[in-house]
C-alpha cells in the first residue's frame, strides 16, 4: 500500500502519530471535566451521571465515551462496603399495620414519609442519625444526630421534619418495629400532627427499602472513606452531605437524574402550568 500510494514508511507513521495526537487533544477538555465532576461528586458518581451533568453544562458526548474516557484514566466510583441493622424490635409497645406496603411510589410532596436509624463510628463512639424521607422526591426533611438510640433522637428528627414542611393531615408515616418508633411519646407526637402511622413487617428490609438506600449511599459515598476521630467532625461532614449535596445536588437515578430539590421545583413548576 505504501508503494501504490507513493508515501514512505516515515510519513505513513507520522500519519499516524498525527491522528493519535488529535484524538488525545480532543478528548483532553473532556477528560478534565470528567474529573473534575468526579471531584465535585467526591468521587462518587460514576459514568452515566458524569454523563448527565456533562450534558447539563452543555458537552457534547455519548455515555460510552464518557465511560470509556474514565476506564482509560483510571476514574471510578467509590464502592460499597457492608453494613448491619440497628432494630431492636423486642419490645411490648404496640405497633402499626404496615399501611405502606412496598408502594413508594407517590403523586406529590408531604404524601408519605418514611424514617429509620443508622450509626457512623467515630474514635469517641456510636454516632447515631436518624432521618425523614419523603418518597416523592427522596429528599431528607428532616433528621438528628446524637451519641444514644433513645427516642429524642428520632423525635427531633420528626419535630425538624414537621417544622419544615408544615405537611396536612392525612400524611403516612412509615417506620420500622424499633421501640423508639413504637414508644408512647412518639406516637403521641404523630397524633397530635395527623400523621398516620404505618409499620415494616417483622425482619422485612424490603418493608422501607427507599431508606435502607439512602443509608447504604451515604456510607459508600461518605462515611467509609472517612475515619472520625469525634462526634463533631462527624456531625459536620453529615450535615454537609444531606443538605448541601444529597438534598440540592446529587443527581438520582430514580428521578430522572434530576436532584431531590431540583425534582421538586419542577413538579411545582409543572403544578403552576396545569
Amino acid at each position: 500500500m505504501r508503494r501504490v500510494l507513493q508515501v514512505s514508511t516515515s510519513g505513513y507513521y507520522q500519519w499516524c502519530r498525527n491522528i493519535i495526537t488529535a484524538i488525545k487533544d480532543k478528548n483532553e477538555p473532556l477528560v478534565e471535566q470528567i474529573k473534575k465532576v468526579h471531584k465535585q461528586s467526591n468521587q462518587t458518581y460514576g459514568s452515566p451521571r458524569i454523563y448527565i451533568e456533562l450534558k447539563a453544562k452543555g458537552y457534547t458526548c455519548s455515555l460510552n465515551r464518557v465511560a470509556r474516557l474514565m476506564q482509560a484514566n483510571n476514574i471510578k466510583a467509590k464502592v460499597k462496603k457492608k453494613y448491619i441493622t440497628t432494630t431492636d424490635s423486642n419490645h411490648d409497645l404496640p405497633v402499626a399495620n404496615n399501611v405502606l406496603n412496598q408502594e413508594f411510589t407517590t403523586e406529590a410532596p408531604n404524601e408519605k414519609w418514611t424514617t429509620d436509624i443508622t450509626y457512623i463510628w467515630t474514635k469517641q463512639g456510636w454516632l447515631y442519625l436518624a432521618v425523614v424521607l419523603d418518597l416523592f422526591s427522596r429528599r431528607i426533611v428532616g433528621w438528628s444526630m446524637q451519641p444514644t438510640l433513645a427516642k429524642e433522637l428520632v423525635i427531633a428528627a420528626l419535630q425538624m421534619a414537621v417544622r419544615m414542611r408544615q405537611p396536612t393531615s392525612g400524611l403516612l408515616h412509615h417506620s420500622d418495629r424499633g421501640s423508639q418508633y413504637a414508644s408512647i411519646e412518639y406516637q403521641q407526637l404523630l397524633k397530635k400532627d395527623g400523621l398516620q402511622p404505618s409499620m415494616s413487617r417483622k425482619g422485612n428490609c424490603y418493608d422501607n427499602a427507599a431508606m435502607e438506600s439512602f443509608f447504604a449511599t451515604l456510607k459508600k459515598e461518605l462515611v467509609y472513606h472517612q475515619s472520625y476521630q469525634t462526634h463533631k467532625e462527624a456531625k459536620r461532614d453529615i450535615f454537609y452531605y444531606i443538605e448541601v449535596w444529597y438534598n440540592r445536588k446529587r443527581r438520582h437515578s430514580s428521578l430522572a437524574y434530576m436532584s431531590p430539590e431540583e425534582y421538586e421545583q419542577n413538579w411545582q413548576r409543572l403544578s403552576l402550568v396545569a
